[in-house]
């Protein structure tokens, strides 16, 4: 009797760990599931005048600003999206010049009435080639191009994906 006794703790014993370890690998798995590729957090810009740069980015692109951490009075952070964001970074000395080919994409809802809130306001824009004030990508995606008070490019699109 002993013997099947102990026989059936062995065998309890052994489903136990092997259960425990199947789910603690199904939960692991689970967590992780399949490799995921990382996902944009946040852009961050240093500015010369963080005043000139809030003004710009909440009242000619229309961010919204979200609570800042720091709470030091040189970085003013922005929602570009559910979970992104532009950090702005006050006391550059000097920035140095941006080619257009270097530059941050916002995608709005309709990029005409865009520009027409940008000409209201009277702030030029371009296409990426500056030969127009719209360029078309291939995939039929319109597209404008300015910049902010430093210098920094800014797409702003109809991408609708």
């Amino acid at each position: 009797m002993h013997c099947k006794i102990s026989r059936m703790k062995e065998t309890a014993i052994a489903c136990a760990l092997s259960a425990a370890a199947f789910l603690s690998s199904a939960m692991l798995f689970s967590q992780t599931g399949a490799p995921k590729s990382p996902e944009f957090d946040h852009y961050a810009i240093h500015v010369r005048d963080l005043g000139k740069s809030v003004d710009f980015y909440e009242k000619i692109i229309g961010l919204e600003r979200t609570p800042d951490p720091f709470k030091d009075g040189r970085h003013v952070w922005f929602r570009m999206g559910p979970h992104n964001q532009l950090h702005v970074v006050g006391g550059a000395a000097e920035i140095p010049q941006q080619p257009i080919a270097i530059h941050f994409a916002l995608r709005v809802a309709s990029l005409t009435d865009f520009m027409a809130r940008l000409g209201k306001l009277q702030v030029k824009y371009r296409s990426f080639n500056g030969d127009g004030k719209v360029t078309t990508r291939p995939d039929g995606v319109r597209q404008i191009y300015l910049q902010d008070p430093d210098g920094y490019w800014i797409e702003l699109n109809d991408g609708n994906y």
